[in-house]
């Protein structure tokens, strides 16, 4: 079934006034399928949408009947609920090893390596005995696990997670992420100068941005990058910078500043985020994250005004995300790195596809001749419109990985045209010298098809470029009208 956000069918007639009436909201809202509203409206107001003609009382019985049907699959209608093979679940149940286990694994998952110069990461126990943790995220908790969370069962900081594998020297350096003073980074220097290596954990929490805080900015917070900047010059060993945040960060200057030799993005890693990013430093475990946005240098807010949703780029207007942006970007979407490193091999591929028409000439010379497109609607998208990639991934480097192989597509020219898109995915595991086999299957209707400027969905004629990890390979479409083609 499908339920609302919260008070969101409220805001329909309360904020964006978008009816007249609080039960023309409520007749709206379900039926354009809603089926279950979070928060008090509808129980208030649907009574009187039916009474007053705006809804049906069989529209009503419809959004009951999902919502019960779910709660009877579920064993709710079956008795005692306690007498039910979920009856009993409690906090025990939560917190077992296993689960435990799984919010680790789930953070060593979603850390991403963005820099990793000369090979500074992972540390070695060897060689750093002594390692200066400093920043206004090395010691937290609850910002790990960012908003909406329930209660966790346990907390391992990124102090906590690192003093298990050296000796730590810990400076907060900052009052806060919001950092506004420079008070403390004189002693943040002098923990690093007496370090072996020296992990900064910087970033944001709930405090700058969540719910109803919007950010006034990409950059670090207050004096965070002269904390930064201050400590790696300070610094006698490698300097890490470990950023905990929800959000992109223009981090320009650490990544082209050669005294920082790695970056991390965790995230908001949950309750064992410290333990994972210690892992990760010091190579337990191997970083397989990707970016899953584009990270934007701070002069893009500035081009970018919050009135304006567009997403194709104009005159004096950048555009939205990696399909239609195309300037300077610090991290671009899909960026992310690993300790060991991959080749890929198309093993087999299509070099061209006919796209059938399944409707008349006239409607053929209307979608394709006049725009190289022919509409999703006018072809027949079943399984046949379906190609399949195969693509052997090897682990060439000398350290299991986990590798996430992105597939982009890039349609013929046109101003109807994004940059790219990403049109399919695959993570796989790959011990050192080991191959994979991946088989990725590209939906010509689903995948290859790009919406136009009046929101008509076409699938554009001509060469179709792929980007498969670090290979190209084009497909051409052709329209094919009862065994002709155009």
């Amino acid at each position: 079934y499908i339920v609302s956000d919260c008070d969101s069918v409220g805001v329909l007639y309360n904020t964006q006034h978008y009816t007249r009436t609080p039960e023309e909201a409520a007749a709206d809202a379900i039926k354009a399928g809603l089926d279950l509203d979070c928060g008090p409206f509808l129980a208030i107001h649907t009574e009187g949408a039916v009474r007053g003609g705006l809804l049906r009382e069989e529209d009503v019985n419809l959004a009951l009947a999902y919502t019960i049907t779910v709660q009877m699959r579920l064993g709710m209608f079956d008795g005692e609920p306690s007498a039910q093979p979920f009856g009993n679940l409690g906090p025990r149940d939560v917190c077992t090893p296993a689960h435990q286990q799984l919010a680790l694994q789930a953070a060593h998952q979603g850390i991403v390596l963005l820099k990793n110069s000369a090979r500074t990461l992972p540390l070695s126990t060897l060689r750093h005995h002594t390692v200066a943790v400093i920043g206004p995220n090395s010691d937290v908790t609850v910002t790990m696990i960012g908003n909406y969370a329930g209660v966790a069962c346990g907390y391992t900081t990124p102090l906590q997670g690192i003093s298990r594998y050296a000796k730590t020297i810990h400076q907060a350096g900052c009052f806060g992420v919001a950092c506004n003073g420079n008070q403390l980074i004189g002693a943040a220097e002098v923990a690093a100068r007496q370090a072996d290596a020296t992990v900064l954990v910087m970033g944001l929490d709930q405090s700058i941005e969540a719910e109803f805080i919007d950010r006034a900015g990409l950059l670090l917070p207050g004096r965070q990058q002269e904390l930064v900047s201050r400590v790696a010059k300070a610094s006698r060993g490698p300097v890490v910078l470990v950023l905990m945040c929800g959000g992109p960060v223009d981090v320009s200057f650490a990544k082209n500043d050669p005294r920082i030799g790695a970056i991390l993005w965790v995230g908001y890693p949950g309750q064992a985020g410290g333990a994972a990013i210690a892992d990760v430093l010091f190579g337990r475990a191997n970083p397989g994250g990707k970016l899953p946005m584009t990270w934007y240098p701070q002069d893009y807010v500035s081009r970018l005004p919050m009135t304006d949703m567009r997403m194709r780029a104009a005159r004096g207007y950048p555009g939205r995300t990696y399909r239609f942006y195309k300037g300077p970007v610090v991290f671009p979407f899909g960026h992310g790195m690993s300790y060991t490193t991959f080749a890929h091999t198309l093993s087999k591929a299509p070099n061209q596809f006919s796209v059938p028409i399944a409707t008349s000439l006239y409607a053929f010379k209307n979608t394709t001749i006049s725009s190289n497109a022919i509409r999703v609607a006018h072809t027949n998208c079943n399984d046949a419109m379906s190609l399949g990639l195969h693509v052997d991934i090897k682990n060439t480097g000398d350290m299991a990985g986990t590798h996430t192989l992105l597939v982009f597509a890039k349609p013929p020219a046109g101003n109807w045209s994004p940059n790219k898109q990403l049109i399919g995915f695959k993570k796989v595991h790959v011990t050192a010298g080991a191959l994979q086999s991946v088989r990725l299957d590209i939906h010509v209707c689903k995948h290859l098809s790009v919406v136009d400027k009046f929101g008509i969905r076409r699938i554009p004629m001509g060469e179709h470029s792929l980007h498969i990890g670090d290979l190209k390979h084009s497909i051409s479409l052709q329209a094919n009208l009862e065994g002709i083609k155009f």
